[in-house]
């Protein structure tokens, strides 16, 4: 019983193995055909590097035996002359092979990079929301690293270690075949320490990478929550859970380091003991006149060189175990089928109008009992401003997200101007419509390049008019820089409120045809929130509005206001008319009313 679960458990890691070797050969082999001219010419430097390396010791020999022995002072300063431009010619190509690997495996990491960001920039929100933020950024570096790392190691090391093996064995022979049976016994035993060490690594490295996965998500959650944590005073337990996640990673990187540590011992004695080993036999085959000193002496380089190729050997086999890991792990996200498909060149006109129609619109999560969104009809048409109002979870952010293509619907469509959405471009998407999200977001740069986000070309004119409809000019015109002023990544260094404007600035910059509000006004106080909606509407004259608000007060002048509940529509109309006749919408109101009443 004992017996056969370590047979399946021996079979079952044998298989991950051969999965991940699979996964990191075809990385790097699809990577790198752009640089085959490079790898080439690092093959062909290798190579003669590595028969420069094997030719010293013969011709050392040469001196000892036919110089020294013979006292042929001519012969030794002809082939130490041989010996000074061999080695010379093998430091050359060795600096210049490094060069051409390195130029490669660096270009290699850099467009396995790209691959990544651009697979997780098309992701919809459920494959990204799957795999989470901390796994998709180590993925996109941590991974990509010990893979870049691997294929330069291998180009400047993994090369030369075979020849150097293979011609250190034929060379060896060549002084002294009658010790060849000290070289297969040398590599053998290195060989079986080898696969041992891997055999034990590969599992680690998997835990190892999944621990690095979990504290950069603590990490980006505490630093992105900072302002909760210390709001909270929970500096302590915050603490303690990065401490946990810390010492997890910690704990099998120890186990990793200690059987590093005692592979280079135990390589050391192996090698010790084959050099003893070589003095002790060879030393008696002297004596008996079997071979000369200057042969011995060869062998005995010859055997270190092929020991320490071994050694090169299990130094790369050692990063194997974790660059495969790494690699699965890429491969993993790479072949994630995005739920989302955008087309590559425009089939249909981009919108002008932006009138939007929902035709019987359903979307649920995977695994959710009932769908977010039921059924839903509605027409936004152009010029007007229609507001979405519900309870919290009603789905209301849900049909912003489907408008943008955040989420495609499961049955029904969704048109703009009659074009359904999924028939258009990224690009063309971009240039319909803009989103002022509930969380407004600002990237490390300057106002200005944040507020030309989504138009590059944009004035500065039309960037200070942005800003004063948004109610956002008169603190950018106080900063020493205005709009050159620096921004923190995530806006940080601002306060909710003039992040908010910034946002919506950005939003009115780009000069869509329909403007989405994910409850965008709940950061600002009543005097600002109504001198920006009395700006609003000049400025997105024509345009689409749609509004997803929890104050009543704020939607009062809207054409169209749509109640959710549950995912589905369940009153349509004006202000005056759902007041009249929605039993939802009164509640609502009411409820509002008795909070500023007993305010």
């Amino acid at each position: 019983m004992l017996l056969s679960g370590l047979g399946i458990r021996s079979g079952v890691r044998h298989r991950t193995i051969e999965r991940t070797l699979v996964a990191l050969i075809s990385l790097t082999l699809r990577h790198a055909k752009k640089y085959w001219w490079f790898i080439t010419i690092v093959l062909v430097l290798q190579l003669l590097s590595t028969i420069a390396a094997l030719w010293l010791p013969s011709l050392n020999a040469q001196i000892i035996d036919k110089g020294i022995a013979q006292a042929d002072t001519e012969f030794i300063w002809n082939t130490g002359g041989q010996m000074l431009i061999v080695s010379l010619g093998q430091v050359f190509t060795a600096v210049v092979a490094v060069y051409f690997g390195a130029r490669s495996s660096m270009g290699i990491g850099r467009d396995l990079r790209r691959e990544v960001y651009r697979k997780v920039d098309s992701l919809s929100m459920l494959e990204a929301t799957k795999f989470g933020a901390g796994t998709l950024i180590t993925r996109g570096t941590n991974d990509v690293q010990q893979i870049q790392m691997l294929v330069l190691m291998t180009l400047n090391f993994m090369v030369s270690a075979p020849i150097m093996a293979i011609g250190g064995i034929i060379m060896a022979l060549r002084e002294d075949a009658g010790m060849a049976w000290l070289v297969w016994a040398s590599v053998a035993l290195l060989a079986i320490i080898v696969s041992f060490l891997v055999w034990l690594l590969l599992p680690m490295f998997r835990v190892m990478q999944e621990r690095v996965d979990s504290i950069n998500g603590v990490l980006r959650e505490q630093i992105m929550g900072i302002r909760v944590v210390r709001a909270f005073v929970r500096e302590i337990f915050e603490a303690a859970r990065s401490g946990v996640v810390n010492r997890n990673i910690t704990d099998v990187s120890v186990k990793v380091g200690n059987i590093f540590v005692l592979m280079f011992p135990v390589i050391m004695m192996v090698l010790h003991f084959a050099t003893a080993a070589v003095l002790w036999f060879g030393g008696q085959r002297v004596d008996h006149g079997l071979v000369e000193i200057g042969s011995l002496t060869a062998f005995l380089q010859y055997l270190l060189q092929i020991l320490m190729a071994v050694m090169m050997g299990v130094f790369m086999t050692m990063m194997i175990p974790r660059a495969v890991v790494c690699a699965e792990r890429v491969r993993e996200l790479l072949d994630t089928e995005s739920t989302l498909t955008f087309p590559d060149t425009a089939t249909a006109e981009t919108p002008t109008n932006g009138r939007i129609e929902f035709t019987d619109v359903t979307f649920g999560f995977p695994g959710a009992e009932k769908p977010v969104v039921s059924g839903v009809s509605f027409v936004a048409e152009p010029g007007q401003t229609t507001a979405i109002i519900g309870s919290t979870g009603a789905g209301k952010t849900v049909l912003l997200n489907l408008m943008l293509r955040l989420y495609d619907a499961q049955s029904g469509g969704i048109t703009v101007d009659g074009v359904p959405v999924s028939s258009l471009t990224r690009e063309q998407l971009a240039a319909t419509v803009s989103l002022v999200p509930q969380r407004p977001y600002l990237f490390s740069g300057t106002i200005a390049s944040n507020l030309r986000f989504g138009r590059a070309n944009a004035t500065e004119d039309e960037l200070w008019d942005a800003l004063r409809v948004a109610q956002g000019e008169d603190f950018v015109r106080g900063k020493d820089l205005g709009l050159e002023e620096p921004v923190s990544q995530g806006g940080t260094s601002v306060s909710g409120g003039q992040g908010l404007r910034r946002s919506v600035a950005r939003a009115l910059v780009a000069k869509p045809r329909i403007y989405l509000f994910d409850d965008s006004f709940s950061a600002l106080d009543v005097a600002t929130d109504a001198r920006l909606r009395a700006a609003l509407p000049e400025a997105t004259a024509g345009a689409t509005t749609i509004i997803v608000a929890q104050r009543v007060s704020t939607i009062t002048e809207a054409d169209q206001i749509l109640v959710v509940e549950g995912g589905e529509i369940v009153g349509r109309g004006t202000h005056d008319q759902l007041l009249a006749t929605n039993e939802v919408y009164q509640e609502i109101v009411r409820s509002q009313l008795e909070e500023a009443e007993v305010a």
